[in-house]
């Protein structure tokens, strides 16, 4: 069994570690900013409750305490007057030392109420999700504290200095993403260069280290914060990632996309390209003019005409989408809406384009493009929405402090359709919609989502992945559909009334168009489901509507005469309760303490509760979630790691219960029976992509400069170094002593190689030459089968190719058509498998192809196109069946739609899916026969389960 290591730490979970304070949240981003509700909008508090306190979850510092009112020093700035108060109550809150260890983010007043907000840094090193929040009371020259809520980790004892090199820890993020995007098919456009030149990929993705940052599970995991930018030369979608590497050890713990989108992109991320450029400063008004908008009108996407803040440039005599009413008594700052007809979605993210400019006309009265390309409602929409948050909350733009709004309408991809909108920390930018969706901006809840998104980024900030991803998400969602269906006088017992983004549709039904529906009843129970990081961050928008149902709920039952309750109710929680690393019942415990302090009756109390409990989210709504597997081994506390069985038994990576150590390797009986054997040492370094012939497991081993191939008998004995490596090696296979492996470096390129007993270097199938690539390799009987990039005679050609290591002897397999991508390969003793795109314009869809093991009589087992095609990405094959892992083509993300593994018999004339586990399901390994073991996100842990045979229809 592993022994904690003082000082060390551990990596990402697939839902996070339980124990961690808000670590479970993440499974389950980037200004700081507070604002409280206005002090007219709160009902008076006619006596001083019991104090409240909620303890947190691997912490002595409670995660919520309310009803004070204790005295706080009134002459004091703000922030120290709340660290004062924190040092105070030290037995409370058990901060050492409040003003060394919480710094001040943002301080808001509003009316009587202030709203301190505080980061955790450990031994002067920011804390990922360590905020404190301090309320405060001042009336009639006293002050006073009256709760206090978030996370503070106490146990952590990580040391702060890193021992792996900033730019190795550059060079395993770049890898890492590089292998997220693209490690799943051997295509066309990973053509190689000259030795020594840089590829398109690592041209295409760049990393910044930005300091480091402890990641607060068990102990503390000292990390490289990088951002990769960049784009998925497979797709062209940008890329956008924060990847936390261990800087003790050079292993990437935690990865995923910074972008905010209304839905799921598919199938990659989408983000930014390396450079940025600011955007223009704000437009000032000139200075004999005191009030240089005037009013103008509209035409929206539906026809109907609106009014229309405006400004008119007398130099240019022209009218522009530039709206200065609405912060004239606040601020400098302007609403702007900008024509991004010509702009491509990755020049849109996370950078400002060159050459953009407003929407301009002759005259005060828009049409025409301007309502054909979303300017219209997007200009138009983005001042209901500042006006919604300045009326209803006093909030003074997405800031709180008057920001300038921007709007980019009309952008495409790559020339085609965009079908999406995001906030990307600066702006809104909308798609040109298709035939199927009209301009993304053409319905106000979208808006209201993606500005939503700014707020949220500016109050709570809460991280966009797992839960409190998903939460970020929910509230994006509540508020944008609050201020749609109060613009619009839908009713909320409406059964529509839930719809978001129902407007949208050129043809079909609101409800066949809508992204989603908070009236669709969600619970945890039944409904929650459990993903990794790479498969929608977590789960933000496949989760989002379990808690946004619950708020929406509230709305409708709380006071049907005051839907702004409800409202400022959800606010009070976002801006003065919330921290970034919330999830489920954290929301839960807010939006309650936020209706005491707003002075709710216990009826109307008892209907938030209720509303919460009807979806599920109560203490422990983890433990209830059911699979109809076999647990071989639980509570791993991994990601991306895979998993290998062979030989009768299996292999696979784990950290410890609360994910604070580094990943060892263990081995294990594929029958259950025995106990599983940790294989690897417990050194420090992160144990990684392990494999077994059932005799010896193999491994990778992640150190400060380079990683290692391991080895060792599963009988036991000395762990020997087979091979060091500089780069990264992944897909690792073992039979009878000799290993074969995949090296993925940072320059994209690709290249099998193996080790037979006693090598000292590795052989490579294809000369390691440049011109060449080869991956996704697979092994049985001595024989490899792997993906081959070559040149044809006009062109680089792709296709499948098995390698006999006793003879040096190649054959490429006979190919039905011409592949422009192959994905995993699986070899048995009687077969060749292969998963082949040969038409990328069907989004994904491949056939599962076999051939004879000397590359003779190929013939598709489950074709590329038609009636029941799969979107396979992972292929592990037996002499009895072939399993994959595969999506489900659909518009939206959705349980049938997620990862899932399916079974085919060899010849094609059977397919069953192999489990009806809800969630994700990934790194099959043939066990023998039909038995298949995978990891399993279902249960709200990464455990490595199997069946024995298929499940058949789910």
């Amino acid at each position: 069994m592993h022994k904690p290591r003082a000082g060390r730490a551990g990596a990402s979970t697939t839902r996070g570690s339980r124990t961690g304070a808000g670590v479970a949240a993440f499974l389950g981003a980037a200004a700081l900013l507070a604002t409280a509700v206005p002090a007219a909008h709160a009902a008076p508090r006619t006596q001083t409750p019991a104090a409240d306190v909620v303890p947190g979850s691997g912490t002595e510092t409670p995660a919520l305490v309310d009803g004070l009112h204790e005295s706080a020093d009134a002459k004091a700035a703000p922030a120290d007057a709340a660290r004062s108060h924190l040092a105070a109550k030290e037995s409370r809150y058990r901060i050492a030392d409040p003003g060394r260890d919480l710094t001040p983010v943002q301080t808001l007043k509003q009316g009587a109420d202030e709203t301190v907000r505080l980061q955790q840094k450990h031994h002067g090193v920011e804390v990922l999700g360590g905020q404190y929040v301090v309320r405060m009371e001042t009336k009639d020259g006293k002050r006073v504290v009256t709760g206090t809520s978030g996370k503070y980790f106490t146990g952590l004892t990580a040391g702060t200095r890193a021992t792996v090199a900033e730019d190795v820890a550059v060079r395993r993020a770049v890898t890492s993403v590089a292998a997220r995007i693209g490690g799943a098919t051997l295509g066309k456009k990973d053509v190689q260069p000259a030795e020594g030149a840089k590829t398109k990929a690592a041209a295409a993705l760049s990393g910044k280290a930005g300091g480091l940052v402890v990641v607060p599970k068990g102990a503390g995991i000292l990390t490289y914060r990088v951002t990769v930018r960049g784009t998925d030369t497979a797709t062209g979608r940008p890329v956008l990632q924060d990847v936390y590497v261990d800087a003790h050890a050079g292993f990437p713990v935690l990865q995923y996309s910074l972008i905010k989108t209304i839905t799921a992109p598919k199938p990659a991320d989408g983000a930014a390209k390396p450079t940025a450029a600011k955007p223009p400063a704000a437009r000032q008004a000139p200075a004999a003019t005191t009030h240089p908008g005037t009013s103008g009108t509209g035409v929206k996407y539906s026809g109907e005409q609106v009014p229309l803040d405006i400004y008119f440039d007398e130099a240019a005599k022209q009218y522009s989408l530039v709206d200065y009413a609405r912060m004239a008594t606040t601020s400098k700052n302007t609403l702007h809406t900008w024509d991004a007809r010509a702009v491509d979605v990755d020049d849109a993210s996370g950078r400002w384009p060159a050459g953009l400019k407003e929407f301009t006309n002759a005259a005060p009265d828009y049409s025409g493009d301007a309502t054909a390309a979303g300017a219209v409602d997007a200009h138009w929409a983005a001042g209901q929405v500042y006006d919604y948050y300045k009326k209803v909350h006093g909030r003074d733009s997405l800031d709180g402090r008057g920001m300038t709004i921007n709007s980019l309408v009309g952008v495409t991809y790559a020339g085609g359709p965009f079908v999406n909108a995001f906030w990307d920390g600066q702006k809104m930018v909308y798609g040109a919609g298709d035939e199927q969706y009209k301009t993304l901006s053409a319905d106000l809840d979208v808006v209201g989502h993606e500005m939503t998104h700014g707020v949220v980024e500016n109050t709570a900030n809460l991280v966009y992945a797992g839960q409190s991803g998903a939460l970020n998400e929910a509230l994006a969602d509540y508020f944008g559909n609050a201020i749609d269906v109060t613009a619009g006088g839908t009713k909320m017992d409406d059964p529509d009334s839930g719809l978001l983004g129902e407007n949208l549709c050129r043809t079909a039904k609101p409800r066949e168009c809508a992204f989603r529906d908070l009236n669709d009843g969600r619970t945890t129970a039944k409904d929650y489901l459990g993903v990794t990081f790479g498969t929608d961050n977590g789960g933000v928008h496949l989760n989002s509507t379990i808690i946004s149902g619950a708020l929406w709920d509230i709305r409708q039952d709380l006071d049907p005469k005051d839907p702004f309750l409800a409202d400022r109710l959800v606010y009070k929680a976002l801006s003065t309760y919330m921290t970034p690393l919330d999830g489920y019942t954290d929301a839960r415990n807010a939006v309650v303490a936020a209706a005491k302090d707003l002075g709710l009756s216990a009826k109307q109390q008892n209907v938030v509760k209720r509303s919460f409990n009807a979806h599920g989210i109560v203490p422990g709504w983890e433990n209830a979630i059911g699979v109809d597997s076999d647990r071989l081994f639980g509570k791993l506390n991994i990601a991306g790691t895979g998993t290998a069985a062979g030989g009768g038994w299996w292999a696979t990576s784990k950290s410890n219960d609360d994910g604070s150590e580094a990943y060892s390797v263990y081995a294990g009986r594929v029958d259950g029976k025995g106990t599983p054997k940790l294989i690897s040492p417990n050194d420090g370094r992160y144990h990684v992509y392990p494999a077994t012939d059932g005799k010896t497991v193999v491994w990778a081993a992640f150190g400060t400069s380079s990683l290692d191939i391991l080895s060792r008998p599963i009988a036991g004995g000395p762990i020997k170094t087979l091979y060091t490596s500089y780069t990264n090696v992944q897909n690792l296979h073992v039979e009878n002593g000799t290993v074969v492996f995949e090296s993925f470096d940072p320059f994209g390129g690709r290249h099998v190689g193996f080790l037979k007993p006693g090598d000292r270097e590795p052989t490579w199938v294809d000369g390691g030459r440049y011109e060449l690539g080869t991956g996704l390799p697979s092994l049985k009987n001595g024989r490899i089968a792997y993906a081959k990039l070559y040149p044809g005679a006009t062109d680089y050609r792709i296709g499948t190719e098995t390698y006999d290591i006793a003879t040096g002897k190649t054959q490429l397999a006979q190919q039905l058509g011409e592949p422009q991508g192959i994905g995993q390969t699986g070899i048995t003793g009687k077969n060749v498998f292969w998963l082949v795109d040969e038409n990328p314009a069907d989004q994904g869809q491949m056939a599962v192809r076999r051939s004879t093991l000397e590359g003779t009589g190929t013939v598709d087992i489950s074709a590329e196109s038609g009636p029941g095609a799969l979107i396979p990405f992972d292929l592990t094959a037996s002499d009895d069946a072939v399993t994959v892992n595969t999506l489900l083509p659909d518009t939206q993300y959705r349980n049938e739609t997620l990862p899932k593994l399916w079974q085919l018999s060899a010849d094609g004339t059977r397919r069953e899916r192999l489990s009806c586990n809800r969630g994700e399901q990934l790194y099959p390994s043939a066990a023998g026969g039909r038995q298949v073991v995978w990891l399993d996100g279902t249960t709200g842990w990464t455990d490595l389960v199997t069946r024995e045979r298929p499940a058949g229809t789910c």
